[in-house]
């Protein structure tokens, strides 16, 4: 029984310690502020250099703070709805609010109850050593209670502080993917990039089993890419991608076209867009609003592609927003196809106008394309992945632009970290909001 006892002890805490998040390779510390993974056969280990676990947010005092503020405004809605005078509005509010909290407030008491079951073991440990009446047996079971109920909380601890991170209702959504050749010198090298990025987060829609829609596709010399836009359908899309947007710099010599006749190290970027398409939204647009362009497909092509116009272009004139699609031989397809790619423009610039920081997302994630706003590096000549917004650095850079288990990794990492900096921000906003009177 004891050796039984043992074993539900160890394999507790090993789940306690290792990682949450379901990577397939990966043991964190629970205290430190760095992360070593297991190395795979032929690889140098992922790292992360700047941040510690989500679950290590627990010891911050203004944490803690919060969570109490919080459990006091569960318990006064709890109060309060037990009311009958309440109007059948303020009962839907109050009981939305109070239904938001209520996975909190159960992990909360679930934290409660495993406190007192400790000093309920504390105190028969304490009370066993103080009267010399000692059963070697008893003793060793209250010390593996002690253990066990620790290790609880540990992991109760962690639950608690993920569900504090403020949800994204956004999070479910499809998503428009498009990727955008920078501007710097050297376009080949730019455009070059830009098709490897497009071939990764193919890849990547192909990992995690998303639909990958073509939109939109216009090519460039050498292989290249100008600009493509996609669609993609899945689960949480934009949960796993809306931190992508952003620039992305290479670092490489190049194999192929001009620049490939000075061999030295080149410098380029390529522009990724993220723009959600939530499963319900409306976006009023006046037909009146619209130009309609008709022309003639660019690019390589099959037979009679580029001999019709039957590529459309459609422009908002009111906010100069534009839409394209060439992708069908059919006008009517094309269009419809453009029309979907400008409402979810609009919608993002809806979306983005009730911010102070930005007017669109759009705008804020194209930017200048300057290197200076780079998101991440893929430096080829160093076999090097670089996030400069976590400091993750991972190895194998043709493994990673296949789009599988290496992105993933990354882009669970950077979505921890920005769970981490939103929680920290939702806590010093708590803090600054002035107390609202009592009813």
């Amino acid at each position: 029984m004891l050796v039984n006892r043992w074993s539900r002890l160890c394999s507790l805490c090993s789940r306690v310690v290792y990682s949450s998040r379901g990577r397939r390779a990966g043991w964190r510390t629970l205290t430190g502020h760095s992360r070593t993974q297991v190395q795979r056969w032929g690889t140098v280990a992922p790292r992360r250099l700047y941040h510690s676990d989500l679950g290590d947010l627990y010891k911050k005092e203004s944490v803690q703070r919060y969570i109490q503020q919080l459990m006091e405004e569960f318990r006064d809605l709890s109060k309060k709805l037990q009311h009958a005078y309440l109007s059948e509005s303020d009962r839907k509010v109050l009981s939305k609010k109070h239904t938001e909290l209520l996975p909190l407030a159960n992990v909360f008491e679930e934290i409660e109850q495993a406190l007192k079951d400790l000093e309920e073991v504390l105190s028969l440990l304490h009370s066993s050593a103080a009267t010399k009446d000692e059963d070697d047996q008893l003793t060793q079971l209250l010390k593996v209670e002690e253990a066990q109920i620790s290790c609880k909380i540990l992991a109760l601890r962690k639950d608690l502080i993920k569900a504090l991170v403020p949800i994204d209702p956004l999070d479910a959504s499809n998503i428009l993917l498009e990727v955008v050749s920078g501007r710097t010198t050297g376009g080949d090298i730019c455009q070059q990039f830009t098709r490897e990025m497009f071939d990764m987060y193919q890849g990547f829609a192909s990992y995690k089993n998303w639909d990958f829609e073509l939109l939109n596709f216009t090519p460039a010399e050498y292989g290249g890419l100008h600009h493509a836009a996609v669609r993609l359908v899945g689960e949480n899309v934009y949960r796993h991608l809306k931190h992508e947007g952003g620039t992305h710099r290479v670092q490489r010599i190049p194999e192929v076209g001009l620049s490939s006749r000075m061999q030295r190290i080149h410098t380029g970027t390529m522009t990724v867009i993220i723009l959600p398409q939530p499963v319900e939204f409306d976006v009023h647009i006046d037909p009146k609003d619209l130009r309609i362009d008709t022309f003639r497909s660019r690019g390589a092509g099959g037979q009679s592609v580029n001999t019709t116009d039957s590529a459309v272009r459609i422009v908002h004139l009111p906010t100069g927003i534009t839409a394209e699609c060439q992708q069908t031989r059919s006008q009517l397809q094309n269009r419809d196809t453009a029309m979907r790619v400008l409402r979810a423009r609009l919608y993002q610039s809806m979306m983005g106008k009730e911010t102070a920081q930005r007017h669109t997302a759009r705008k804020q994630q194209v930017g200048t394309r300057s290197q200076s706003e780079r998101i991440r590096t893929y430096n080829f000549s160093q076999d090097r992945v670089t996030d400069h917004r976590t400091g993750y650095v991972t190895r194998d850079i043709k493994e990673f632009m296949r789009g599988g288990e290496a992105l993933d990794d990354l882009i669970s990492d950077v979505l921890e970290h920005a769970e981490r900096e939103a929680l920290l921000e939702a806590v010093e906003s708590s803090s600054v909001k002035p107390p609202e009177s009592a009813d």
